[in-house]
């Protein structure tokens, strides 16, 4: 018998924990392998949703919002957090207003890559001097990281709410949808939790752009210290066992969470040593926002850790049907 990763999770929950707390993981881990987890997936797009709102926030305040469009993503990103609080009451916010505002969050994030990749262009040089002006420019990648919200609250508006699990209705349905031949719609698939191995693509890519950014944002520094190669080191990790996964049921419940685990717990890392970066800056915690805007970037390690986050939710995801 192969290993299955909620399995194991759920029989070692219930080994270790008490009976009252092991059910509970048992139950939260089946509501995501069958895709009924609409509110909680709203409520984490509405906490990144307001910590990317916050970065981009001030970044393009170091701009001086020189370009009108510098604005959009911080108005955006409240409004892709209030389309998840009303996801979390009502199912009509998370399956409308919710996948809006993702929409057109996700193509705010492409515009701003646009913009950003103009703005290499535009520095002295240009390409030609490609690595200057990238490490000098406007961060490449840093537009399409923004959309990682968006990206979860676009998949949420699609996933089934908590109580619709186990009820007759959603078990003749499940029923029909195994039995139909064919490939089943990715709507289908992405209702009944059988997204792994796009997941696990997004979690590829994801991870590549982050990886990058970390290199750069720590090369201006000179890797001042050596922790600060630790995102680096764990990018072509996440990234082969995240390109495995995609092929490889086994590598999607042994390689990807470990590697994914690793990338939450770097984040959390990473928060701490650029928290404590900006209250050792001049005037410390009595200057907080300014230390905060011109300090390290703040949340920056929690868009890694948002890596790790879509390579341990894929994990515990069912695969497409063939």
């Amino acid at each position: 018998m192969s290993f299955v990763l909620t399995t194991e999770l759920e029989r070692t929950a219930k080994r270790v924990l008490p009976k009252r707390g092991g059910d509970f993981v048992a139950n939260a881990l089946e509501h995501i392998r069958r895709g009924c987890f609409q509110r909680s997936l709203c409520l984490v797009v509405t906490t990144t949703s307001i910590a990317s709102g916050i970065e981009v926030g001030y970044e393009h305040y170091r701009g001086s919002y020189s370009n009108p469009v510098m604005y959009t993503p911080v108005i955006l990103s409240g409004v892709v957090a209030g389309a998840g609080i009303s996801g979390i009451f009502s199912r009509w916010g998370a399956r409308v207003a919710l996948r809006v505002a993702s929409i057109i969050t996700l193509a705010d994030g492409i515009i701003g890559f646009f913009f950003h990749v103009r703005g290499i262009a535009r520095k002295p040089g240009g390409w030609g001097l490609p690595i200057t002006n990238i490490v000098m420019g406007p961060p490449i990648f840093a537009p399409l990281l923004f959309g990682t919200s968006a990206y979860l609250g676009l998949m949420a508006s699609y996933l089934r709410r908590e109580e619709e699990m186990g009820t007759a209705i959603e078990r003749a349905r499940e029923t029909v949808i195994e039995l139909k031949p064919g490939k089943t719609d990715w709507r289908e698939d992405l209702r009944y939790g059988r997204f792994q191995k796009h997941l696990a693509m997004v979690t590829f890519f994801w991870a590549l752009f982050s990886g990058f950014e970390a290199w750069y944002s720590h090369y201006k520094s000179n890797f001042r210290y050596r922790v600060q190669w630790s995102p680096v080191i764990l990018t072509p990790l996440i990234m082969a066992s995240a390109a495995g996964a995609a092929k490889s049921r086994r590598m999607a419940n042994t390689a990807l969470p470990a590697a994914s685990a690793l990338a939450l717990v770097n984040g959390a890392v990473g928060f701490y040593f650029h928290a404590r970066g900006i209250f050792r800056r001049p005037g410390g915690a009595k200057k907080p926002l300014y230390n905060a805007l011109y300090g390290p970037p703040i949340f920056a390690p929690l868009l890694f850790a948002a890596c790790g986050f879509l390579g341990m939710m894929a994990s515990l995801l069912r695969r497409e049907r063939k």
